[in-house]
């Protein structure tokens, strides 16, 4: 397995302790998570009511070894810019967090750990939520 990069619904769906995205994460040699993610997490959580117990368990998950919050970079915007011309002319846009993450992704060389499934009409982008998916 490589590294997973984590989408902000998949780690939603870890911390209600989701079997499927758990194993993923278990079995994960390496974890990345972008700064979009990061930032959709803090915004949910600031908006929500257990601002501080969220804040918390994030910070425990990404002081893991294994965890690595990783930034956007020119090399994001570049594939962000290949990869939104693509689906454009595809007509099949996503949204615009998602292209960041999605480049992120790809920039790590990192499968992505996921809900969403528009994330599939990327080339090159091995994306998912069950363990089967991510195992060659």
């Amino acid at each position: 397995m490589r590294t997973i990069a984590l989408d902000t619904n998949a780690y939603a769906a870890f911390k209600r302790g989701d079997a499927a995205i758990v194993a993923v994460l278990q079995h994960a040699p390496s974890i990345i998570v972008c700064a979009t993610v990061l930032g959709e997490l803090l915004g949910g959580f600031a908006a929500g009511k257990r601002e501080s117990v969220n804040r918390s368990e994030l910070t425990q998950f990404i002081n893991v070894p294994r965890v690595k919050v990783v930034p956007i970079t020119a090399a994001t915007a570049d594939l962000y810019a290949l990869v939104y011309a693509v689906l454009r002319r595809k007509g099949r846009p996503i949204p615009t967090n998602d292209l960041w993450i999605a480049a992120s992704s790809l920039e790590h060389g990192a499968a992505l750990l996921t809900l969403d499934t528009h994330f599939q009409n990327i080339d090159g982008l091995r994306a998912g939520a069950r363990l089967e998916e991510f195992i060659p």
